[in-house]
């Protein structure tokens, strides 16, 4: 049974209550409270990469609050140089297969996301995107106008290094980070993937023509059909560490008894 749904069979025991006979019988099925909702760092740690998924559909109420969450992912100079498509159209689905050379999530899942970076500069979002931060009060008209013109300039200056792509799919890759966590918390599983052809992606969400258009990342998105243990990380001190690469996080200083001399 996907995480996150009611039953709709009433004699299925532990989800909705038992049919009973006799003159009390009570037809109404009583539904299971639902799991309390996973703090940021639990849904951290129990997120898995699921790459079989159950045939149920995602609700739409449940599709719309990941998107929502997805979309308040952060962005240079709050650019938003990033969009989303949810794909859940049959046809939709079976191009997404092709493009990713017939791999099983987007055949399973019913619901795929396609990130998109903007690389254009895009004046007209940016003007809409400063006046509704003056409006919320995030930001003076002093300053609104003073993040305009400074990121115009920096755009300016990554279109003259050839970065506009770059940049774009950080953002685009950030909103996608932000998926993966909030479908987790919504009781839903994820997979971002590899291994497919943009062109084909492009063809798919009819933006085969837009140049100023790059694909970031595609992930599926449903209830899982399979259960993934964690396979663990490397230990803190092989990845993380303090000012400088290669010395590791929580390490004793350098000359202190029981430490070795890094060099």
């Amino acid at each position: 049974m996907p995480k996150g749904l009611m039953m709709s069979n009433p004699g299925s025991p532990g989800s909705l209550s038992a049919s009973r006979t006799g003159p009390t019988a009570d037809p109404t099925p009583v539904p299971t409270p639902l799991p309390a909702p996973l703090g940021v760092p639990e849904v951290i740690r129990t997120r898995r990469a699921i790459r079989h998924y159950a045939p149920d559909p995602v609700p739409d109420h449940l599709l719309r609050d990941l998107l929502d969450l997805t979309l308040r992912a952060p962005s240079a100079w709050n650019g938003q140089a990033r969009s989303v498509v949810a794909v859940t159209d049959p046809a939709g689905l079976a191009g997404l297969v092709r493009a990713t050379g017939g791999q099983s999530q987007p055949r399973e899942a019913p619901v795929m996301l396609v990130f998109v970076a903007d690389c254009a500069d895009r004046p007209t979002d940016r003007e809409d995107i400063h006046r509704a931060a003056r409006e919320a009060g995030a930001w003076s008209a002093a300053s609104a106008e003073d993040f305009l013109a400074s990121e115009r300039a920096h755009r300016r200056g990554l279109a003259a290094r050839g970065l506009l792509r770059e940049y774009a799919v950080k953002d685009a890759m950030l909103a996608a980070a932000h998926a993966l966590l909030a479908a987790t918390a919504l009781g839903l599983a994820t997979c971002p993937m590899n291994g497919w052809d943009e062109t084909a992606v492009k063809e798919v969400i009819g933006v085969a023509d837009r140049d100023d258009l790059a694909i970031a990342l595609l992930t599926p998105v449903g209830f899982p059909a399979e259960t993934r243990r964690p396979p663990g990380r490397l230990p803190l001190g092989r990845r993380a560490f303090a000012d400088r690469y290669g010395v590791p996080f929580g390490a004793p200083p350098t000359g202190t008894p029981g430490s070795a001399v890094r060099t």
